[in-house]
C-alpha cells in the first residue's frame, strides 16, 4: 500500500531543491551557496505574506508575481505558506483564483460584534425630550403649548422606542390626561445620577447653550422639584398601559 500523495509536502520540497541548484549553480562549491538561495526563498515568502495580508482584496497569482523576483515560484510559494499557516489563527486560502488571508473559520465568532446604535434624533426630538425632562411630569397639550407646534406621532414613538420617556400618571383635570417623564434610561444614558443633576440655566448659558440676552421672564424650572406625582392618579397597568398608547398613535400629525 503506497502513501497518498501530498501536494504542499511535494511544495515545499520543490522548493528545496530549486533553493539548492541556485547555490551550487551561483558559487560552485562553496558551502555558503545553499544558504543564500535558502535565505532568497524564505525573503520571497515573507514578500509574498506582506503582500497578502496588507491587500484589501484577494489576489492572484498574476499580480503575485509581478510584485516578486521574476524567478520566484508563486505557486510553490503559495503552498508553504499555506502549509504553515493551517493551524494558526489565520488561514491562507484560494477564493475563486485568488488568494487571501482570513480567520481561520473556527475562530470566526470572536469576532462578531452586535452593536446597536440609536437613531438620531430630530431637533424636533430633542426639544420634546427637552421639555419632558426640565417639565414632568408633563402631559401632550404641555409640550405643545411650550413648543408652540403639534407633537409628531413619530417623535415620540422614538422616544419610547428608546426607552427613554415613560407614563407617569393621569392628570386629575377634566379628560384626565396622561403624563410623562423621563426614565433610568434616560439618566444612565446621560450619565445622570437623578434628574435634579440636569443643567440649570446658569449652566447652558455658561455652555453657550443658551442666547446671554434671553427674553424678560425666561425661566428654566428646577427638575429636582417635578419629580412628585401631586395632582396625579398614578396609572394602572392592567387598565390603562393601552390608553397612553393610543392617545399618540391613532393621529397622525406631522411637525410644523
Amino acid at each position: 500500500m503506497t502513501d497518498k500523495p501530498d501536494p504542499i509536502h511535494d511544495a515545499i520540497e520543490k522548493l528545496r531543491e530549486r533553493a539548492s541548484r541556485q547555490g551550487q549553480a551561483a558559487t560552485g562549491s562553496d558551502e555558503k551557496g545553499p544558504r543564500l538561495a535558502v535565505n532568497a526563498e524564505k525573503d520571497r515568502l515573507r514578500r509574498m505574506e506582506a503582500l497578502l495580508f496588507a491587500a484589501s482584496e484577494p489576489l492572484d497569482i498574476e499580480t503575485l508575481q509581478t510584485r516578486l523576483p521574476a524567478e520566484s515560484d508563486v505557486e510553490a510559494l503559495l503552498a508553504v505558506l499555506q502549509a504553515e499557516y493551517a493551524d494558526r489563527g489565520v488561514n491562507l486560502t484560494e477564493v475563486g483564483g485568488r488568494w487571501r488571508i482570513e480567520t481561520a473559520p473556527d475562530l470566526r465568532g470572536l469576532l462578531e460584534e452586535i452593536r446597536e446604535e440609536p437613531r438620531k434624533l430630530s431637533d424636533a426630538g430633542l426639544e420634546t425630550l427637552a421639555i419632558i425632562a426640565y417639565h414632568q411630569p408633563v402631559t401632550r397639550a404641555d409640550i405643545e403649548e411650550i413648543r408652540g407646534v403639534a407633537v409628531s406621532k413619530g417623535t415620540l414613538d422614538l422616544l419610547f422606542e428608546l426607552g427613554w420617556i415613560r407614563p407617569r400618571g393621569r392628570r386629575r383635570t377634566p379628560g384626565r390626561p396622561v403624563t410623562y417623564g423621563t426614565t433610568a434610561d434616560f439618566l444612565q444614558y446621560f450619565g445622570l445620577a437623578t434628574i435634579a443633576d440636569l443643567p440649570g440655566q446658569a449652566d447652558l448659558k455658561a455652555a453657550g447653550l443658551l442666547d446671554a440676552r434671553l427674553p424678560p421672564g425666561f425661566e428654566i424650572p428646577d427638575p429636582g422639584l417635578s419629580e412628585g406625582l401631586e395632582g396625579e392618579d398614578p396609572l394602572d397597568p392592567e387598565d390603562d398601559a393601552h390608553l397612553f398608547h393610543v392617545d399618540f398613535m391613532e393621529e397622525d400629525d406631522s411637525e410644523t
